[in-house]
């Protein structure tokens, strides 16, 4: 069953207001709980008698929270009485009032995971969790562990995810600089929430949502978070503060991506083990110029590191990924066109654009065979072939038998991450083996050894580096070229 929820920005010590407001609200929707990001208190330091006032009547029970409300820890600490009363009250402050803790992770009656990290990060501390639960700041270690908690409906945090407008087109004023963090963007990666939450001061910011890469665990889901920025209550600038919507924790990500979503901005945790430089094909779709002098050099020393998941132009885990690029996502793999492809558009009119595709898997493996889990690597290359039956039927249709189609893979042990190419091709060049031919003279040219035409199997137990073809017309059965 979905439940009503309302997020708040910060309150800075304006709560008699709030909850007033909050009262008039629920009296016409019900919401099942709220929660409030960044600051419910006012900074002790720059407090008023208004402010001490406020809190005391609070604390007496004479200002009604009129639902079971959960607030953050934000940028500065908390009054010395509300954590008195916390300590004493097991983080109640009143009725209906909770502290969600510096670095929590709760389940409401109605089944909302909520995960929250509040403060700033600490970069005095290197190492270890922070000992003091309410101070305003917390460690590295503290977000790591909150990655233990392993998923989350509603992830709280008072510092943005690092790189999270990256991909995005709504605007936001370049003289705003919200404090982000590479760990808080790891945490969400890896937690995938339905909703993020942190605070602007007078600005509020709503990304487009963006779907995380499915996992081992799950291939057949791709969660979707929507990151929003909430301004604080009364801002000069008339920002939005409050966010209302309903969640049911139960139900799963939906099974089309709604329009206008993105790739996900945010790196995950590095992983330990790295892969290989890509090598030539790689570079061909890089922006950044690495693989474009690979293996020119031959002192090792001069050689630059291979790239991490994060910036492997073929890894949705890339925010630097060309999404406007991609056609399809599928469990295991996705369809895109060529950033910078061989044909033009008029090169086919029958298909009108230029049809130059990409088939790759999620995994960031430099071959097939080299996919660990061996029930990953068959439904990969499996799926890699229904979306090349697909593009055959496609260019077939659009072409009324006119065109077929060549395919061909670059497997090299030490290449980064494993994908096929297509491009259209007409149908008469294929059945007259003149396409055949082409290839055959051009791997003499250039000294390569002779092709082979045989039947791959399975087509993931190859070992060894090698160059595969496979062409297919309308009229005749493909065959296998290595």
């Amino acid at each position: 069953m979905a439940s009503k929820i309302v997020v708040l920005g910060s309150i800075d010590g304006q709560f008699p207001n709030v909850f007033n407001k909050l009262k008039n609200i629920q009296s016409k929707n019900s919401f099942s709980l709220a929660i409030i990001c960044g600051n419910l208190f006012a900074d002790p330091q720059q407090a008023t008698s208004s402010n001490d006032d406020n809190v005391t009547s609070l604390l007496n029970g004479e200002i009604e929270v009129p639902l079971p409300t959960y607030f953050a820890l934000g940028s500065h600490a908390l009054p010395t009485r509300i954590i008195e009363k916390l300590e004493s009250n097991a983080g109640e402050v009143c009725h209906n009032l909770f502290f969600l803790g510096k670095r929590t992770t709760i389940k409401t009656s109605e089944g909302v995971r909520i995960v929250a990290l509040g403060g700033t990060l600490d970069p005095r501390v290197t190492a270890g969790i922070s000992k003091d639960k309410y101070m305003p700041f917390y460690t590295l270690d503290d977000a790591k562990t909150l990655r233990g908690a392993n998923t989350a409906d509603i992830l709280i945090t008072n510092d943005w995810p690092a790189a999270v407008r990256t991909g995005s087109k709504v605007s936001f004023p370049d003289h705003v600089q919200p404090t982000s963090q590479q760990c808080v963007a790891e945490l969400c990666a890896t937690l995938r929430p339905r909703y993020h939450f942190s605070t602007t001061s007078d600005v509020f910011y709503e990304r487009e949502p963006f779907f995380h890469v499915a996992t081992e665990a799950e291939p057949e889901i791709r969660p979707i978070t929507r990151f929003f920025s909430l301004a604080a209550f009364n801002n000069p600038n008339k920002q939005k503060w409050l966010y209302a919507f309903s969640l049911d924790p139960k139900a799963a990500p939906p099974a089309v991506l709604p329009a206008g979503i993105t790739a996900s901005p945010l790196s995950g945790p590095s992983k330990k083990r790295a892969l290989p430089s890509q090598g030539e094909s790689y570079s061909r779709f890089s922006t950044d110029g690495r693989g474009s002098h690979h293996g020119h050099h031959r002192n090792k020393r001069q050689r630059q590191p291979p790239p991490t998941q994060a910036e492997c132009f073929f890894c949705l885990s890339n925010p630097n990924i060309a999404t406007h690029l991609i056609t399809s996502i599928a469990n295991e793999t996705y369809l895109t066109t060529a950033k910078g492809p061989l044909t033009k558009r008029n090169t086919f009119p029958q298909l009108n654009f230029p049809s130059h595709m990409l088939i790759i898997p999620f995994e960031h493996a430099p071959t097939l065979a080299s996919i660990a889990d061996p029930a990953t690597r068959e439904s990969t290359y499996n799926e890699m072939q229904r979306y090349r039956s697909a593009l055959h039927a496609m260019v077939s249709s659009k072409s009324q038998g006119a065109l077929g189609g060549v395919t061909w893979e670059v497997s090299r042990g030490g290449g980064v991450h494993t994908h096929w190419q297509f491009l259209p091709m007409p149908a008469d060049l294929i059945d007259r083996g003149l396409v055949d031919v082409a290839f055959r003279v051009e791997a003499e040219n250039e000294k390569y050894p002779k092709f082979e035409t045989r039947d791959i199997g399975a087509g993931t137990e190859e070992t060894g580096d090698f160059l595969r073809v496979l062409l297919w017309s309308p009229t005749t059965p493909a065959t296998q070229e290595g």
